[in-house]
């Protein structure tokens, strides 16, 4: 069986706030699109700066619990050196130290192999750029 591999570039409006995006649908129907009910890797890939790739629970409170930790470890305030944009925008260029701009997940039959209460999130504390992309690959 020969190597499918497709790629496509998707957009995001993640607003003048920061946001935990749960992308899951977007993934799903990708595969299903592309994967033709193959198994293989998923990567999800954020071509910016200061955004990242978390695989974590939604919905329950631990997106927001996310971005509540996160203030708590790079606060918007002036001990950045990279100063530009909105006050403490710096820390938004840690942020992928901490939340790496990709992840890949292993497809199983078409599907993401995503445990029980895992979502696919785009984490964005950049609230100068409110449109977004990111990235979806399948290599199967």
């Amino acid at each position: 069986m020969a190597a499918t591999f497709h790629t496509q570039m998707l957009r995001l409006t993640t607003g003048r706030l920061q946001t935990a995006a749960d992308i899951t649908d977007q993934c799903r129907r990708f595969l299903r699109e592309h994967a033709d009910g193959g198994s293989g890797l998923l990567n999800v890939f954020v071509p910016h700066a200061t955004a990242g790739i978390a695989v974590i629970e939604t919905g329950a409170g631990s997106d927001t619990d996310l971005l509540a930790a996160l203030a708590d470890l790079l606060p918007a305030d002036d001990r950045w050196r990279h100063q530009h944009g909105s006050p403490g925008h710096g820390r938004d260029h840690v942020l992928p130290a901490l939340i790496a701009p990709h992840a890949t997940i292993p497809v199983i039959d078409g599907d993401l192999a995503l445990g029980t209460w895992q979502s696919v999130v785009f984490v964005d504390t950049n609230t100068d750029n409110p449109q977004r992309t990111f990235r979806l690959t399948f290599q199967g």
